[in-house]
């Protein structure tokens, strides 16, 4: 099983904006019932792009500043970061098929 990556506003800048992979951010609450459906479909992608892509996590309720910083109004929301720059999002609830036919094109 591929661990995520669980982020913070300390991490974000060396583990997604320094990464020289693509990162899949999502952020998430523990509160948020839409959020608790994606994680096991995350979980997937994690170990479908592992050594491609890196899959971490962001808790809206405590990285405030970071969700902020990215507009980040809902959750779930899923941004693809390529070379440090949000190139791809989704917002809500979404299905794995969805969520490759948006991202594969970047990974």
């Amino acid at each position: 099983m591929t661990d995520i990556l669980e982020l913070n506003t300390a991490s974000f800048e060396s583990e997604v904006l320094q990464s020289s992979l693509p990162v899949v951010v999502d952020f998430t609450a523990v509160w948020c019932s839409p959020c608790k459906m994606l994680a096991p479909v995350v979980e997937q992608l994690a170990q479908q792009w592992d050594g491609k892509v890196k899959v971490a996590r962001l808790d809206v309720d405590y990285n405030a500043d970071v969700a902020m910083q990215y507009s980040v109004m809902g959750v779930p929301t899923l941004i693809l970061f390529v070379g440090g720059k949000p190139v791809q999002r989704l917002t809500g609830y979404q299905s794995k098929d969805r969520i490759l036919a948006k991202f594969s094109a970047h990974v």
